[in-house]
């Protein structure tokens, strides 16, 4: 069976718009959708689940808090997990919570 997911990443002067793509493969259709801060990422992950999407993995640019908001927002009806760096080292050691959680 065929798992319908996505990936979500974060990082200034991106546009949910245009800033997507799904990657279409024989054992998964994935959504990739760039969002500029946390709120942005909760509205997206709503919508993706209302898509049918079932597992979302966050960029290693969410940090703790932002992980907790997109899960909460999809209340179970997707899989939320996250690649991980408390410090992002693209993001001058910052992690995504004192950036990104607007």
């Amino acid at each position: 069976m065929k798992v319908n997911a996505a990936f979500i990443f974060v990082a200034p002067e991106v546009d949910y718009k245009s800033h997507r793509t799904v990657v279409d493969t024989p054992v998964v259709n994935l959504t990739v959708v760039g969002v500029k801060n946390y709120s942005e990422a909760v509205e997206i992950a709503k919508e993706l689940v209302s898509n049918g999407v079932k597992a979302i993995e966050l960029c290693a640019g969410f940090g703790n808090e932002g992980i907790a908001l997109v899960s909460k927002a999809v209340k179970g009806k997707a899989s939320v997990g996250a690649v991980k760096f408390d410090h992002h080292p693209g993001f001058d050691f910052k992690s995504g919570d004192e950036l990104f959680n607007i």
